[in-house]
């Protein structure tokens, strides 16, 4: 019993004491600071000794939910007609690249799309043109309006891109081409005084045309598809898909999907790019049911049951260009203008450019285009060196 008495005396005593140990210089310094002494030694110790208070670096706070039953109104759903109304205001830039051998009914596709002469050849092509003997880059600018909405719509044609004998490396000049866009607008974004809207002219989207083999796709393709498929969104489609059986479309429809797979092609809209479930359960679906889309164009109207269509007259009957049972054209305009548009540009913006981007400052040493370590002028990233296609 004495020891369990013991113990807690002494304790009461140490803290005791550390107290008043801890206490004292406390109250030296203020006898000192009353008297005027001077600080000994054993203080400025002391005070080395004892770190200063750090503040605490500051923690954002995490969002709190509150009850969507808010006290009233407040207007936050009034966003999306703002953004409506600005867009109206300035309207938006739609770049859409066409590529794939002559004859495949490229140009009139793309009038299909629009429904307007908006390609190359309704605009400034004549019938005595001979095919290039290299591959040309030629882009025609359109504004297109529907519902007040304004659309700044440039097609951008490759003729003789697979016309030739040699084909070897064909595919440069059109690699070159984007990527020179992207030049263009890194350029426009670097600048200290730079536009308020800088001018767009990135290519968004990439019909690329197959032929309808039926068989299967041509090294050509692959290797085209292989090297532009990492620098602009690529959308293959089988032309003419009216020269083909039922049957006949549904198996090479599998061919060119299963080829792209095993030559590790990605196609827009790509796997690693679906954001949510929501995008993926839909994107799925297009990817394992819809691609390659094959379609018909036709700029031409014609009577069929009391009705104006667009199609194509055979001595068959009329192929209906918007009709499902007939071809997939109306899944690619949906596709492209009706669900993807939006999608399309941002993944210009989000990926492509901004791989572009990251390589050529990188390789300019962190520094804008135009301008090396020493201030010498650097030339724009070259397109990249391909092999020999067969």
């Amino acid at each position: 019993m004495p020891s369990r008495s013991i113990a807690p005396a002494l304790d009461h005593a140490t803290a005791d004491a550390a107290t008043d140990w801890a206490t004292e210089p406390a109250t030296l310094d203020l006898a000192r600071e009353t008297k005027g002494l001077p600080e000994t030694r054993t203080d400025a110790a002391m005070s080395e000794l004892v770190p200063e208070p750090r503040p605490k670096p500051a923690v954002p706070m995490k969002p709190v939910s509150i009850n969507s039953n808010l006290l009233g109104y407040i207007g936050i759903d009034t966003i999306i007609e703002q953004m409506r109304k600005k867009t109206m205001k300035t309207g938006f830039d739609f770049n859409i690249m066409v590529v794939g051998q002559s004859g495949l009914g490229k140009s009139t596709l793309v009038n299909t799309l629009f429904k307007s002469q908006v390609s190359r050849k309704a605009s400034s092509w004549n019938r005595e043109e001979k095919i290039p003997k290299t591959v040309e880059i030629k882009a025609i600018g359109h504004v297109i309006e529907e519902g007040g909405v304004k659309m700044k719509l440039t097609v951008i044609d490759t003729p003789g891109f697979g016309d030739q004998i040699n084909n070897e490396n064909c595919w440069e000049p059109i690699e070159k081409y984007i990527n020179e866009q992207y030049e263009k607008f890194l350029k426009e974004e670097v600048n200290i005084a730079r536009k308020k809207r800088i001018p767009d002219t990135r290519v968004h989207c990439c019909l690329y045309f197959i032929s309808p083999t039926g068989h299967s796709l041509r090294p050509l393709d692959l290797e085209f598809m292989k090297h532009l498929s990492k620098v602009v969104n690529i959308i293959p489609v089988i032309a003419k898909a009216d020269t083909m059986t039922l049957e006949e479309k549904s198996e090479f429809k599998q061919r060119v999907r299963k080829e792209l797979e095993v030559n590790g092609i990605e196609f827009y809209p790509q796997k690693e790019f679906d954001e949510d479930l929501e995008d993926k359960t839909e994107n799925d679906k297009i990817r394992q049911e819809s691609m390659p889309f094959a379609v018909v164009g036709s700029d031409k109207e014609y009577q069929v049951n009391g009705k104006r269509v667009l199609g194509r007259k055979t001595p068959w009957g009329i192929i209906e260009v918007e009709n499902l049972n007939h071809c997939e054209f109306a899944l690619l305009r949906d596709f492209v203008i009706r669900t993807h548009l939006q999608d399309l540009k941002e993944v210009t913006h989000n990926i492509h450019y901004e791989t572009y981007r990251a390589k050529r400052l990188n390789d300019n040493g962190g520094l804008p285009p135009g301008e090396g370590l020493l201030g010498t002028v650097l030339p724009p990233v070259p397109a990249t060196p391909c092999p020999t296609a067969e």
